[in-house]
């Protein structure tokens, strides 16, 4: 599993719109749950690795998690 930590741009129904804190680069996450999320969190993406080549590249998150005090692990 791959890790992504992220700050959300916008929430959808089956997907967010993210910008990875590592690189800056925006990301489409596809998700079944965006319960919970506001946009300006900061979240920890857990994803099989594989990214699209589209604009803006595309992920499936297996899990989803709020980061505590709005920080990325180091």
């Amino acid at each position: 599993m791959t890790r992504m930590c992220a700050v959300i741009l916008e929430i959808n129904r089956d997907n967010l719109l993210v910008q990875d804190s590592e690189t800056n680069q925006e990301v489409l996450v596809h998700t079944n749950c965006t319960c919970n999320l506001n946009v300006n969190d900061r979240i920890l993406i857990l994803y099989n690795g594989i990214m699209t080549m589209r604009i803006p590249p595309q992920i499936n998150a297996v899990r989803i998690s709020r980061m505590p005090f709005n920080r990325c692990p180091r």
